[in-house]
């Protein structure tokens, strides 16, 4: 056998011992003992149980009403739908915690390969590229920030797109071209900061590249950039749009400089470089003491203790030192690419803390979107593994073998400083005794990686590529299932997110569900409000078919936030946010909104002090709180035959609704045209809800004079309303809602989201105003300004603000 073939033999053993690390290392989740918690479960699950059942239901996973109101999920790159998520969701109309875990850890599978597969393409000894693939499934935030499942996805097309970019570049191949644009878009599908990072480290492999092959080179690199370009943008163009309109539509289009700072790595998180445990991070006997937690300024950094763990295993440690120090073999030319970017990955994870940062957010694009530079452990992660895999290669391979002795005592030096260093800190923390014992444990890896060493340099012609896979496999395994193993921040028992089942037996559920069903036809679809029930609960909705006026989401529609007052999430009371429009349950909005029921972990006088005896009824109450009912909530379905025009952003700041029967008259930012009356009307109209899905509404209303139907859900641009199958005008309606003008009969009203129809209107207006701005400015005279007062108007009935009350019991 040629030493090719052995070559390949070697690294299909090296695949095959990966994939039983794998399997063993996530066994924990795999089994079912435990599942991945926090987001994984209060997010995504519910984002991927929405999918699933949208698609075995015949409907679309578009949009969806269980959360905020409503909200575009087709633009939510947190959805889902363009990941392979969409696959698990096809298959399974009931993904359970297992099959989501496993999906989740599966993309740390394709990317460790990925690498494996790079290693390969260069020659690099397997034992090398299996240590690269074991450090990017399982060190640093792969393995601690495992729940955060939209970055786990980036991060593992961006090793596909490395390998494959690099593989474009070696081959000058326009098929692995288009195949690195196609993981390259698929990473940035889910625009993260991670996905942000991936991409720019792919274009410094491009830019490194044409400067080591030169001119020839670059003219051969042209056409594979071109075809991965294409596969790209056709990839991400459309989702792309859809997404960057409704983050302009959300309440964080972007993050000032100071706000991102917050969520800097502290310098002192790089101790966990070496000593795995050192804060108390995994150990449930010792409360977290390191950066984030309460006596290191929580005011100066927001995040959470996980974020801060970069342990990537002692032998990939000890290699950087030495001989990647010690000899300078991080400088190699085929490695130095690599090398910059990890110490440029380094300083940007350090946010606030170097120069760097304020320069990358100042001038790179993308950066001012996201908040935490300590998103960018990920890609240290990713890049310490192929630099660590690369010296082992280089060790395993050099031709004259040098004695180890001079790289270990320089590396025990550095290691003893460095561990002296993190005790100081302990002790000036007041934490000493917490740390000796990791510090200790971490003494004792590193021995064992030294030894290693020292035997593969000193009989590495009688240790083969098997036996050397072997060895790393079994001593990096068991090194990474001690220090970054399952654990508090990643592993948690499943019975503590029983209310995402589908089945769940919560006695909570069961009463919301039982309360909010309708008969047919009915106008009601009444919303509830899960106050500060647990983490968990913002999205159950999403799971169990309710109408949450909250949930948990970073991004949320602006319009319906500042009007209702919305957080990221609605784990505690405390969170509850009232605004001028919403100051209280007790108030025009939440009557709009259908808000009929509110399930609170405490009596809801504790959350809204405003509340007199009679306003909210207790109705129910179960082991996880108290609900009311708010009886003056509206339908989802109203006919009202008069209107009146209203400044809808003044109400928001001013917190005031004009003195108008909300059954008598719809309020409106544009005048409706003719044929309905303005003012108040009596009108009596009937509507029936004959279908009401997360798509699309239909309606049906008779009456004896024309008016509107109001549908209390929340507008938005790309919704579309057909009149007895003629499309019409959808009118803002209420501050937030959406009304069709219906002539006097009968009729059926149809209201369809078509986000794709939507989003290109919206981009053709964005477009097209400065033109329409530029044409008037050039037809008015020179010396009268242009602004709305300028413009003549009819003349308008007064609009007569009055306190926000539904009854005169309400003034309090």
């Amino acid at each position: 056998m040629d030493h090719a073939s052995t070559k390949g033999v070697s690294y299909r053993l090296a695949a095959v011992l990966f994939l039983c690390a794998w399997a063993l290392l996530c066994w924990p989740w795999l089994s079912g003992a435990v599942t991945i918690p926090f987001d994984a479960k209060a997010h995504f699950q519910a984002q991927i149980q929405f999918l699933a059942q949208a698609l075995h239901s015949g409907q679309s996973p578009f949009w969806t009403h269980n959360v905020f109101g409503g909200s575009p999920q087709i633009a939510d790159p947190q959805s889902l739908i363009f990941s392979p998520a969409i696959l698990l969701a096809l298959i399974n109309p009931s993904p359970s915690f297992r099959a989501v875990d496993a999906y989740v850890l599966a993309h740390l599978l394709v990317g460790g390969l990925a690498l494996l597969m790079f290693f390969r393409d260069r020659g690099w000894h397997p034992a090398a590229g299996l240590l690269a693939a074991l450090v990017f499934a399982f060190g640093a935030s792969a393995a601690w920030r495992v729940q955060h499942v939209g970055q786990i996805s980036s991060l593992a097309f961006f090793a596909l797109a490395f390998w494959l970019t690099a593989r474009m570049l070696q081959r000058s191949s326009l098929l692995y071209g288009f195949l690195a644009g196609l993981a390259s878009g698929m990473m940035v599908l889910d625009p993260d900061q991670v996905a942000l990072l991936g991409a720019y480290v792919l274009v410094g492999m491009v830019v490194s590249h044409w400067i080591a092959v030169g001119k020839a080179g670059f003219r051969a690199s042209l056409g594979p950039i071109a075809a991965a370009s294409v596969a790209g943008v056709a990839t991400i163009a459309v989702p792309l749009l859809w997404t960057w309109l409704f983050a302009e539509a959300t309440t964080r289009p972007a993050v000032d400089f100071v706000e991102a700072g917050r969520g800097s790595l502290h310098p002192a998180s790089l101790l966990t470089a070496f000593i795995g445990d050192l804060f108390g991070a995994s150990d449930p006997a010792v409360d977290f003491w390191g950066p984030y937690s309460p006596q290191w300024d929580a005011k100066e950094l927001f995040l959470s203790q996980n974020m801060g763990q970069v342990y990537a295993g002692a032998l990939p440690f000890l290699l950087l030192i030495a001989p990647g120090i010690s000899r300078g073999w991080l400088w190699d030319r085929a490695i130095r690419p690599f090398t910059i970017l990890f110490v440029m990955m380094v300083l940007f994870s350090l946010g606030r803390y170097t120069p760097f940062f304020h320069l990358a957010y100042e001038y790179l694009p993308g950066v001012k979107a996201f908040r935490r530079p300590a998103d960018a452990t990920f890609l240290i992660g990713a890049l310490g593994a192929v630099l660590s895999g690369y010296l082992l290669h280089r060790l395993l391979t050099e031709e004259k073998a040098r004695a180890p002795w001079r790289d270990l005592g320089i590396a025990a030096l550095v290691l003893a400083g460095l561990i002296g260093g993190a005790l100081l800190v302990a002790q000036r923390e007041g934490h000493l005794g917490d740390a000796w014992w990791p510090s200790a444990i971490a003494g004792l890896w590193f021995a064992l990686a030294a030894a290693i060493v020292f035997s593969l340099t000193r009989w590495r012609a009688a240790i083969g590529p098997l036996a050397a896979c072997l060895i790393v496999t079994a001593a990096v395994g068991a090194d990474l299932a001690f220090n970054n193993g399952p654990n508090e921040s990643t592993a948690l028992a499943p019975e503590l997110y029983d209310v995402l089942r589908p089945d769940t037996k919560n006695e909570t559920v069961a009463v919301l569900k039982r309360l909010t069903a309708q008969p047919a036809d009915s106008p009601r679809r009444d919303r509830v409000e899960l106050l500060g029930l647990g983490f968990e609960w913002p999205n159950a909705g999403m799971i169990h078919g309710f109408d949450h006026t909250l949930g948990y989401n970073p991004l949320r529609l602006a319009d319906f936030s500042d009007a209702v007052g919305t957080r990221d999430s609605i784990a505690g009371p405390d969170q509850r946010v009232f605004t001028p429009l919403f100051p209280s349950y007790r108030c025009r909005l939440a009557d709009f909104l259908g808000l009929r029921y509110i399930a609170s972990r405490v009596p809801i006088g504790q959350v809204d002090r405003t509340l007199l005896p009679g306003d909210l009824k207790l109705v129910a109450y179960t082991k996880d709180g108290f609900i009311y009912e708010n009886p003056r909530a509206l339908p989802r379905v109203q006919f009202v035959g008069g209107w009146q025009l209203a400044d809808f952003e003044g109400m928001k700041t001013a917190g005031k609704w004009p003195d108008a029967d909300p059954q008598r008259v719809v309020l409106l930012d544009s005048e409706p045209g003719e044929g309905v009356t303005e003012g108040p009307s009596r009108a009596q109209g009937e509507v029936k809800l004959k279908r009401y899905g997360n798509t699309e509404v239909e309606i049906e209303v008779e009456s004896a004079q024309a008016g509107f139907v109001v549908l209390n859900d929340i507008w938005h641009p790309w919704w579309r309303a057909e009149l007895d199958g003629t499309e019409v005008e959808i009118l803002k309606a209420n501050v937030l809602f959406r009304a069709v003008k219906v002539p006097a009969g009968k009729h059926k009203v149809r209201f369809v989201f078509r986000p794709l129809e939507g989003a290109i209107a919206e981009l053709r207006d964005r477009v097209s105003e400065p033109e329409e701005e530029t044409a008037v400015a050039e037809q008015a005279p020179e010396t009268v300004p242009v602004t709305p007062a300028s413009v003549p108007t009819p003349p308008r009935k007064p609009v007569r603000p009055s306190p926000d009350l539904t009854a005169s019991s309400s003034a309090h």
